[in-house]
């Protein structure tokens, strides 16, 4: 299987990733690990490809994070203990074969290769947006306990840490209140930032490109079984996908 592919119309301006939905893992990697599917999915993004699926063009990724996370840096993107990745007992052996881990860390560079070559495309006509869509359980507790205070886990967390605040403030509250309108509860910055995506993206295309880090709480899924509820999907595709006109007449010249 691809490890990331790049769909439909990309002659516009906005382009969603979904870098965490993945769950496949290439098979010497598959043999080597002990942490059962049911929690490597908890700890993924499932299902965040349908959200972006309205939006014209995507970045798709079908790798699991666990052979390789594209969202953090490169020295830290292949996780080789369990303090690397919430605890949890990943690997057969004590310490990932380097050969292994150099070629998780292929599959990574060959990411960020390609979509330098998609979004220099981008730049060449003038600013972009980027709506790296992720989500986070809120039911961490258990699956019988009740949910995490909703004080402290909005519905949609709006990572902004890296962004250009005197450039684009403008795009960051247009998707907030394109969103809100809509009756969701958007916040900035209360769960998570945005990382290493956000952080290449606005080094490499300082003053054109701009990332908005956006984490949906699992309100879409039981994040404990796994079973997705596609009517909540199909509406969370619609919202986001209407919030690109307004994102990008919100754009600097």
């Amino acid at each position: 299987m691809l490890s990331h592919e790049f769909v439909g119309d990309w002659s516009g301006q906005l382009v969603a990733t979904s870098i965490h939905a993945g769950h496949h893992l290439r098979p010497e990697v598959a043999d080597l690990m002990v942490l059962d599917d049911a929690a490597r999915l908890r700890e993924e993004d499932p299902f965040t490809d349908a959200i972006t699926a309205l939006v014209p063009a995507r970045v798709l990724v079908h790798r699991s994070r666990f052979e390789t996370d594209l969202n953090r840096v490169r020295d830290i993107a292949v996780y080789t203990k369990p303090d690397d990745c919430w605890g949890l007992d990943v690997w057969s052996t004590d310490e990932l074969p380097s050969d292994v881990k150099a070629r998780s860390l292929e599959v990574y560079d060959a990411f960020y290769r390609d979509l330098a070559v998609r979004l220099d495309e981008l730049e060449a006509r003038g600013p972009f947006v980027v709506f790296d869509v992720h989500s986070y359980n809120h039911r961490r507790p258990g699956a019988d306990q009740p949910a995490e205070p909703p004080q402290e886990n909005p519905e949609v967390n709006l990572g902004t840490g890296s962004v250009d605040r005197d450039r684009f403030g403008p795009v960051v509250d247009a998707f907030r209140d394109a969103m809100t309108a809509q009756g969701f509860d958007v916040r900035e910055n209360v769960k998570f930032k945005g990382q290493a995506l956000a952080w290449w993206v606005h080094e490499r295309y300082a003053g054109t490109g701009v990332v908005l880090a956006l984490e949906f709480k699992k309100t879409f899924m039981d994040e404990w079984t796994g079973i997705p509820d596609r009517d909540r999907l199909d509406e969370l595709a619609r919202s986001l996908a209407s919030t690109v006109d307004p994102v990008l007449a919100a754009m600097p010249s």
